[in-house]
């Protein structure tokens, strides 16, 4: 199952896997109406939450009511997965191949996971899966670098990236250049405070982020002091101190055209 997997995905997700499920924020509570308002998912929909991860947002489709699948293809993002959500339906799966029929699913949403597999043989395989005009949501929280903390954090960061796929690059938006699968419908902002200690919502959730995690040890406990010296910098707040840390979450509606 990881031929297709990005290194920095498959190696990092692999072995941060429980780390990330500990860490990493969840999203605004206005993305459960977003869901329901915009996508029309509710208890008669399946839906199929593509690129799951830990599950991170599936307390959001469960408030729906709708039949939730989720789909992840990272063995130990789907234990710790299924171990946070035993009664959720979940299968280990590649986005350009999905283990369903043809027109047999209301809604696919990714969360904080399509910039992964933004290609022309994912967008295909979710366009054949989807009902006649079914919704596809592509949701991610990205950190607020209008803070000055926060921007300091994403300029040690942005160095490191490599080619690693990420939101913030616009290469996934690539895909739906010159295609006629999907129409965009519209895009929603929310706001987010992700609250705790400076290790927890700063260090540690920095840590997850796939590129690092795939790091040797003793490069990520470096990695960790800066971070902490830099919020320390410009706060002056340690790391067992509390903070809030900002977020935009992006949520883009697209529908099967």
């Amino acid at each position: 199952m990881t031929q297709s997997l990005h290194p920095a995905a498959q190696k990092g997700f692999s072995l941060g896997a429980e780390l990330y499920q500990q860490v990493r924020p969840s999203y605004p509570q206005e993305i459960a109406f977003w869901l329901q308002d915009r996508l029309k998912i509710d208890e008669t929909s399946t839906v199929v939450d593509l690129g799951s991860g830990t599950g991170k947002f599936l307390p959001y489709l469960n408030q729906t009511q709708a039949n939730v699948i989720a789909v992840e293809p990272v063995a130990a993002m789907l234990q710790q997965l299924q171990q946070a959500h035993p009664l959720v339906e979940s299968v280990q799966a590649f986005s350009h191949q999905l283990p369903f029929s043809s027109a047999s699913i209301d809604a696919v949403i990714c969360a904080q996971s399509f910039h992964w597999f933004a290609n022309i043989e994912t967008l295909t395989e979710i366009h054949r899966v989807l009902k006649p005009a079914g919704q596809l949501g592509l949701v991610w929280n990205q950190r607020d670098t209008n803070v000055n903390w926060v921007k300091a954090l994403a300029d040690e960061i942005a160095p490191l990236e490599g080619d690693t796929p990420r939101y913030h690059s616009e290469q996934w938006k690539k895909v739906f250049e010159q295609q006629t699968l999907f129409k965009l419908i519209e895009l929603n902002t929310f706001q987010l405070l992700h609250h705790g200690t400076v290790e927890q919502v700063v260090s540690n959730r920095l840590l997850s982020t796939s590129f690092i995690a795939a790091m040797p040890e003793i490069e990520q406990q470096r990695l960790k002091s800066k971070f902490e010296q830099i919020v320390f910098d410009f706060t002056g707040l340690t790391a067992q101190d509390q903070i809030d840390f900002p977020y935009t979450t992006y949520a883009y509606q697209f529908q099967k055209a």
